[in-house]
C-alpha cells in the first residue's frame, strides 16, 4: 500500500461526505457503515481531520462532520499529507540512511520514477473525481442486476 490503512479510511470517509448536502452533518457511524470502516477508528481519524481544518464537526442529534473545503479542491495528497505526512514517500526503499542523486542505492532511479507518478497521481486526483467514480460504478451495478433479474410476468 502506498499510504496508510488511516489514509485509506479517510478517503473513503471523505468520499461519503462529498455525497453530503450542504448545511447537513453525517454521523460517523454512518459514515462508517457506507464504507465499511471501524466506527470508533474513523471517528479518531475525522476529529484529527477535523482539527486540521478539513471538516466541520457538530454535536447532538443532527450533528456529525462535513466537508469544510468543497469535495473538488481536496486532493488525495492533501488527506495522506494530513493523516500520514509525505516523511515515507522521501524515504529510501531499500532502507538505506545514505541514499540520494549523488549516492543512489541499488533502487533510487526507479523508485523516484514511481514516487514522482505516485505523488502526481494523488496530487492531481479530487474527492469530488472519486465520488463521481464511485456514483458511476454504482449505478453499471445496479443497471446490471436490474437487467439480470427474472421478469415477473406470466406466459
Amino acid at each position: 500500500m502506498i499510504y496508510s490503512r488511516s489514509a485509506e479510511y479517510a478517503i473513503r470517509a471523505f468520499i461519503q461526505l462529498a455525497e453530503v448536502p450542504e448545511g447537513k452533518y453525517a454521523m460517523v457511524k454512518n459514515i462508517a457503515e457506507q464504507a465499511d470502516i471501524p466506527a470508533h477508528f474513523l471517528a479518531k481519524i475525522l476529529q484529527q481531520l477535523a482539527r486540521k481544518g478539513f471538516l466541520r464537526s457538530s454535536k447532538g442529534p443532527t450533528g456529525g462532520f462535513c466537508l469544510r473545503i468543497p469535495a473538488d479542491e481536496i486532493t488525495m495528497l492533501q488527506i495522506v499529507d494530513a493523516v500520514d505526512g509525505l516523511t515515507d514517500f522521501h524515504r529510501c526503499p531499500a532502507g538505506m540512511a545514505e541514499c540520494n542523486d549523488q549516492m543512489p542505492c541499488g533502487m533510487h532511479d526507479t523508485w523516484k520514477a514511481l514516487r514522482s507518478r505516485i505523488m502526481e497521481y494523488l496530487e492531481g486526483t479530487t474527492i469530488e473525481e472519486l465520488a463521481q467514480a464511485l456514483d458511476q460504478k454504482r449505478r453499471a451495478i445496479e443497471k446490471r442486476t436490474k437487467s439480470k433479474r427474472p421478469s415477473s410476468r406470466k406466459a
